[in-house]
């Protein structure tokens, strides 16, 4: 990973850390710097000799010792024991008598969140994953998940037999003992909720929202940011203060995975923490509430989160606020008041504009 050293006055130094398999010269590398200088402002006066480090992704500890990074305070993101602990693989156990599992694999992990996911498996063999999906295909469709895949990308959905055996032999057997593969019902009518907790220097909050969509250039749906309700203190405060049931049971549901995680693999830790809850029905009506995946690194909703902060360290009186994190496939002026992260044409994407910004009437704009 390349390194990028920057530092508010008198605050402790920054260190940022681009995935070096991603291009420098876009939109991903200039929010990154843009959200680390944001980072800078908000924590306290220097007092450590180490930097603190925000890194592009989550980190094994072999990566973060060199850093100097030894806890939680010490970067916005995570460390985790093993790579595999960072993807969704961790949401499901293997099946029963399974042939192949990773070292360091936690099967308690599985048992503990059995209860706050979708029904599904992890395997690392082509014999696992088919008796896996066979299994699971008797209750209707399957999505296939590739277990190094972000978000929605390497993803398929799975309606009988034949199409299982021709994702299985569209991957290398190589590719699936390393990176895993996830079998999982499938919801056809579902809403994603973000739920997350971040603590950066003296600031400590938890937040549910949605997600917005927006159309690419390709007119491809695409994620468009993050509309947030952030409130000071851990998730389950916020579990406490909230009166919708669905959005309580999507807390309650991240909270118990994020505590089983902890628990099942020693040396975890973050301090940015996000878990996307899908609700919905599938095929044949049955209503279905669970976790999909973790991410404990910097992210989408990760602007939205530090717009919330600086008005929360600004106002100390003030308990919860309303943020949003935008992406918009244009370039647009955005409303007065919201930080700019990019405006222009990245490389790839095309035009493009983002910006976050907090929400004086309690109400995130469309």
């Amino acid at each position: 990973m390349a390194a990028v050293t920057m530092r508010a006055p008198r605050s402790r130094a920054v260190v940022v850390m681009h995935d070096e398999s991603r291009s420098r010269e876009g939109h991903e590398a200039a929010t990154l710097e843009a959200l680390a200088r944001r980072i800078a402002a908000l924590l306290p006066a220097a007092r450590h000799e180490r930097p603190y480090v925000v890194p592009a992704r989550t980190l094994t500890r072999e990566e973060a010792a060199p850093l100097g990074i030894h806890g939680a305070d010490d970067l916005f993101g995570g460390v985790v024991p093993h790579a595999f602990v960072a993807t969704k693989l961790i949401s499901h156990a293997t099946p029963a008598r399974a042939s192949a599992r990773p070292r360091g694999w936690s099967e308690s992990m599985g048992a503990a969140v059995a209860g706050v996911v979708l029904p599904g498996y992890a395997a690392f063999s082509h014999e696992d994953a088919y008796g896996a999906g066979i299994e699971l295909l008797a209750q209707g469709c399957v999505r296939f998940k590739h277990g190094g895949g972000i978000g929605g990308n390497g993803q398929s959905v799975l309606h009988d037999a034949s199409e299982l055996e021709h994702a299985l032999d569209a991957l290398d057997p190589v590719s699936i003992a390393t990176q895993g593969v996830v079998l999982e019902r499938n919801l056809e009518s579902e809403t994603t909720i973000s739920i997350g907790e971040v603590h950066l220097g003296g600031l400590r909050a938890a937040y549910h929202g949605s997600q917005r969509r927006t159309l690419d250039h390709a007119g491809h749906e695409v994620y468009g940011g993050s509309d947030l309700v952030v409130r000071r203190g851990r998730l389950v405060d916020l579990e406490q203060h909230t009166r919708d049931p669905a959005m309580r049971l999507a807390l309650r549901q991240a909270r118990v995975y994020d505590e089983a995680a902890h628990a099942a693999y020693p040396g975890l830790c973050a301090s940015r923490r996000n878990y996307d809850v899908a609700q919905g029905v599938d095929g044949d009506g049955r209503r279905w509430s669970g976790v999909l995946e973790q991410s404990w690194r910097i992210g989408g909703a990760s602007p939205a989160e530090l717009a919330a902060l600086e008005a929360l360290a600004t106002n100390p009186d003030l308990d919860e606020v309303p943020a949003s994190a935008v992406e918009v496939f244009a370039l647009v002026d955005a409303p007065p008041g919201a930080t700019v992260h990019w405006r222009g044409i990245d490389p790839v994407v095309g035009a493009l504009t983002k910006y976050s910004m907090v929400h004086a009437d309690g109400h995130p704009a469309r």
